[in-house]
């Protein structure tokens, strides 16, 4: 949401809940008008007719949603904001440990049972290398460090 009010100029006041159901349960009453959420906490509101989705933020349209258009798609030139989530080991693991490892992991992602499991919890699995993901961690702080500065976000 910080990306889009940075990006829109639009003076958005954000409500911090103590984790996604509060926070969907508001929007749900009415106490807030709109929420940038994952799929997995919200497509059953959706699907339901509840909440109505108004885009993606991924830079692609995503399979979760393939209905959806994206933020860039909708007016926003040049938005684009994805959770990712990762494995980390110690910084001197041997390269072939790291291979060996990332291997692994994305064999088990690629099972049928536990893609489509992941699927159906909202979240889209894609992968990647060790170093493709390192360049993607370095690329994010750099990104959000200066949406940070400029801005002044405070941990509060």
């Amino acid at each position: 949401m910080e990306l889009f009010k940075y990006m829109t100029g639009l003076n958005i006041v954000r409500i911090n809940y103590k984790g996604t159901a509060p926070a969907v349960n508001a929007l749900l009453a009415g106490e807030v008008q709109v929420m940038f959420t994952g799929a997995g906490s919200i497509m059953p509101h959706v699907e339901s007719g509840r909440l109505r989705a108004l885009a993606v933020t991924t830079a692609e349209r995503s399979p979760l949603t393939p209905g959806l258009p994206t933020v860039a798609e909708s007016g926003l030139p040049g938005y684009e904001f994805t959770s990712v989530v990762g494995i980390f080991a110690p910084a001197k693991t041997p390269p072939l440990i790291l291979n060996l490892l990332s291997q692994e992991i994305m064999n088990t992602l690629r099972k049928p049972d536990v893609s489509e499991m992941l699927f159906k919890s909202g979240v889209a699995v894609l992968g990647s290398t060790p170093e493709d993901f390192a360049a993607r961690v370095k690329a994010d702080i750099d990104r959000w460090r200066k949406l940070i500065q400029d801005t002044g976000i405070r941990v509060e």
